[in-house]
């Protein structure tokens, strides 16, 4: 699901980089077929989104990243002017090799200035596109784009809140600085598994991440379940690079709900999506029952109602329970895979 998420965004840009090439060409070269700006646009455009996302050279992306911005913004535009050129010349060399130019060699293959300045431009709004909804999460930025919320909405959403255990252990061992980066390296690991299961990381407190879907999506193949112990086995699978990084495995505690709420845009210098209702409250107090129950992943009775769990999860019955600021005791169930119920165990022991 993921993936093909991925490969839907990478369509879009490309047909958005490929529409601005055919505008250049319709401005400057009106004689000349459309699709030859196409083909220049993607072959200068993509090498461009391609670093920026470190699928290409992502050592000196992140080098480039750590330097002081005016010298990051002078290397950026000598890697961006260099990487354009090549695609330039890939793009004149394959439209001249297929005979559908016949312009010169140099003609087709040197960079001109006020094409590069035309590609800069593209790319950079593609790029700050791309980093706010990516600051702001899927869903929040298409909702303040569309005014969805500007006036108060009810609905049903499903609300994961996934903490880490520990950390103020981890900070008076290690320091605030090694302990933010810790925190960093965690949510960042959240961020895949989120994605491939359509949800929306809705906020991080101290410590903790809030992930929310709409109830539909969430419930979907169990997609809010399935995100838990995507999260939880993906640092296992990882293991041994956080042990050599940060001398241990972060541990999670998890906690699932769901029902009616009120959505709405808040702030007036800076906006949010912010969510009103018993549903969310309710979440954050079944999530601190994790520990006094000893068990890791909790879901409520409601919640677990309506989806249906994958075959690997087992389910454990733990009754009901009060839950602070809500008049009604809360029925809860664990939730465990066989392997992870036996390593948590073994952890506990140890």
């Amino acid at each position: 699901m993921g993936i093909l998420h991925s490969i839907r965004n990478w369509i879009l840009t490309s047909l958005f980089l490929a529409s601005t090439g055919v505008i250049y060409a319709k401005v400057f070269f009106p004689q000349s077929p459309e699709y030859i700006g196409a083909v220049f646009a993607l072959f200068c455009g993509m090498p461009l989104l391609a670093f920026e996302r470190r699928i290409i050279l992502p050592r000196l992306n992140v080098w480039m990243h750590r330097l002081p911005t005016p010298a990051f913004i002078l290397s950026a535009l000598v890697v961006d002017f260099l990487l354009m050129s090549v695609g330039y010349a890939m793009a004149g060399s394959l439209l001249k090799l297929l005979g559908l130019v016949q312009a010169s060699w140099e003609d087709l293959t040197v960079l001109k200035v006020d094409v590069y300045i035309y590609a800069v431009a593209v790319t950079a709004v593609v790029i700050f596109v791309s980093r706010v909804r990516e600051l702001l999460g899927r869903d929040v930025f298409l909702s303040l784009l569309t005014g969805r919320y500007r006036n108060p909405v009810q609905e049903e959403r499903v609300f994961l809140f996934i903490d880490l255990v520990g950390s103020t252990a981890f900070a008076e061992e290690h320091g605030d600085l090694k302990t933010q980066e810790f925190l960093g390296a965690v949510f960042g690991a959240m961020a895949e598994p989120v994605r491939r299961h359509y949800g929306a990381i809705d906020d991080y407190i101290g410590d903790a991440a809030i992930i929310t879907w709409p109830l539909k999506r969430g419930v979907k193949n169990a997609n809010c379940v399935r995100c838990v112990f995507s999260i939880l086995d993906d640092i296992e699978a990882n293991a041994e690079t956080w042990l050599k990084s940060y001398g241990r495995v972060p541990r999670l505690r998890a906690a699932l709900h769901g029902g009616s709420i009120v959505t709405a845009e808040i702030g007036v210098d800076h906006h949010k999506i912010a969510y009103f209702g018993d549903s969310v409250n309710t979440t954050a107090r079944l999530e601190s029952l994790c520990k006094t129950l000893e068990r890791q992943v909790l879901i409520s009775s409601d919640l677990a109602r309506r989806l249906e769990l994958p075959e690997a999860i087992i389910k454990e019955e733990l009754g009901d329970h009060a839950v602070r600021g809500r008049d009604q005791s809360l029925g809860v169930i664990a939730l465990h895979t066989q392997d992870r119920q036996v390593l948590m165990t073994a952890r506990n022991r140890s």
